[in-house]
């Protein structure tokens, strides 16, 4: 008998305008996890006219997508577009690097990706 692992964690962090958010998904990401996400993303925006986002993402768990989770992620990057200033992704796979710069195209803030935790925040902290 084989265990499956999912799960996913999200933090948000605000300093006036501008917000930090921190995901972490492990396993496959499903349609149901965006349900999750979004209202919680919606509601720490509510109100912020200009918010301003950097986010770090942990794929070093991750295994991918279901197609419908990868159509709510297009969904959600297209949703706050403007506002993504930096998209950190953390990962340790090459299809991982490959849709941090495919992701690019489609976002108007910097994506990059890293094998380093720590060179991920640095970046996210730089001006």
């Amino acid at each position: 008998m084989t265990t499956t692992i999912h799960g996913l964690s999200i933090g948000i962090e605000r300093v006036e305008s501008n917000f930090f958010l921190k995901l972490k998904a492990t396993g496959k990401l499903t349609h149901e996890d965006y349900t999750l996400i979004n209202p919680l993303i919606d509601a720490a925006l509510a109100g912020i006219k200009e918010p301003k986002i950097n986010v770090l993402i942990d794929g070093t768990e991750l295994e991918g997508w279901e197609l419908r989770a990868a159509w709510d992620d297009f969904k959600l990057g297209l949703k706050y577009n403007n506002q993504f200033e930096k998209i950190a992704i953390y990962g340790n796979k090459n299809w991982q690097e490959i849709t941090a710069k495919v992701g690019a195209w489609f976002l108007s803030g910097e994506v990059q990706y890293f094998e380093d935790a720590d060179k991920a925040l640095s970046w996210l902290q730089q001006s």
